[in-house]
């Protein structure tokens, strides 16, 4: 397993928010220089192969994989195709948890779930299901999210007061309980 290897893998997980470099430093045991000189390696690795969707870029002394510039139209229309495809079962579940908890963090919702789901909630946004809603105010800010009208016209309903109670339903307690309130 190379530093490279290390760091990409941190940054796929990371998804939109992205790590800083002290936090890649300290995950991968590496100082900040060298960290840099890998981070710097990394780029370039993305820009000289024709073959690779992705780029490294930095933001707010934040690092994150995006995909190149080249192929932001192929995305657009992956974007506004129309949601005649199901969604995962992966999707739907985000899509629950949000719908239930809003507004919510991606970190909230890999707790609730236990596994990452950004990729869900990547697709949620592209079929504007869900949408940024501001920012948590602690430390790093992440997103808020929360469904959009497009959602309450997709779900036939009006108000997220239409929603189906889940607490009158006869599940297990556990799954339940991911949906209400505790605040």
């Amino acid at each position: 397993m190379t530093h490279l290897s290390q760091i990409e893998a941190l940054l796929f997980v990371s998804g939109e928010e992205g790590l800083s470099l002290r936090q890649l430093a300290n995950l991968i045991d590496l100082s900040p220089t060298a960290l840099q000189q890998q981070m710097e390696k990394l780029a370039e690795k993305y820009e000289e192969d024709a073959d690779s969707a992705l780029c490294l870029m930095e933001t707010a002394q934040t690092y994150k994989l995006v995909t190149k510039d080249a192929y932001a139209e192929l995305l657009r229309s992956f974007a506004k195709a129309p949601i005649n495809q199901s969604l995962s079962r992966a999707s739907l579940e985000v899509l629950s948890i949000i719908a239930y908890k809003q507004p919510i963090t991606r970190l909230e919702i890999d707790d609730i779930r236990g596994v990452n789901s950004s990729g869900a909630l990547s697709k949620l946004l592209a079929f504007e299901l869900v949408k940024e809603a501001g920012k948590k105010e602690v430390i790093g800010r992440p997103n808020l999210y929360a469904t959009t009208d497009y959602f309450l016209d997709y779900m036939g309903i009006n108000h997220l007061d239409d929603l189906i109670d889940v607490s009158s339903l006869e599940i297990e307690n556990q799954e339940v309980a991911l949906f209400q309130n505790n605040d």
